[in-house]
């Protein structure tokens, strides 16, 4: 246990929520969200992505909106749902309608459907307004798991 100044015992941290950001190249959508995520959530997230078809690439477009807000894709890659340990996650987010993830019947989380465009090829604008809807997104999904409950 961590040793406080008030009363000199804390309770254990608790483990990060683990969040799974599904598109389909892994490219665009699912790599924004998930620095969205990790950026916002700090510790108390694991965010992740993956591409049910994997483009191989982060498309430029996404690196350079992102940085255009401070968030760094350093260290990302394009990667598919078999690197990923899926039955770990606590929520799994599908990126748009056209997504199809097939989740374990072991999932110890839940699915969730967002229906954000696809920015892919569309220019500097479109992947604008995507990373915003994005950012707006995360940040009520953030509110929603990692508010604790009322205990009212």
């Amino acid at each position: 246990m961590n040793q406080s100044a008030d009363n000199g015992m804390t309770e254990p941290s608790l483990p990060p929520v683990k969040i799974l950001f599904v598109c389909v190249g892994n490219a665009c959508r699912s790599q924004m969200a998930e620095a969205w995520a990790n950026h916002f959530g700090k510790d108390r997230v694991q965010a992740l992505s993956a591409g049910t078809y994997p483009y191989g690439s982060i498309v430029d477009d996404t690196s350079t909106v992102m940085s255009e807000k401070g968030v760094s894709l350093e260290g990302h890659w394009s990667k598919g749902l078999r690197a990923i340990p899926l039955a770990e996650m606590d929520v799994v987010v599908r990126m748009g309608r056209e997504v199809e993830v097939p989740l374990p019947a072991n999932l110890k989380g839940c699915a969730i459907e967002w229906n954000i465009p696809d920015p892919f090829a569309r220019g500097l604008e479109t992947f604008r307004n995507v990373r915003d809807m994005i950012e707006r997104q995360v940040l009520v999904l953030l509110a929603d798991l990692l508010t604790p409950d009322d205990p009212a």
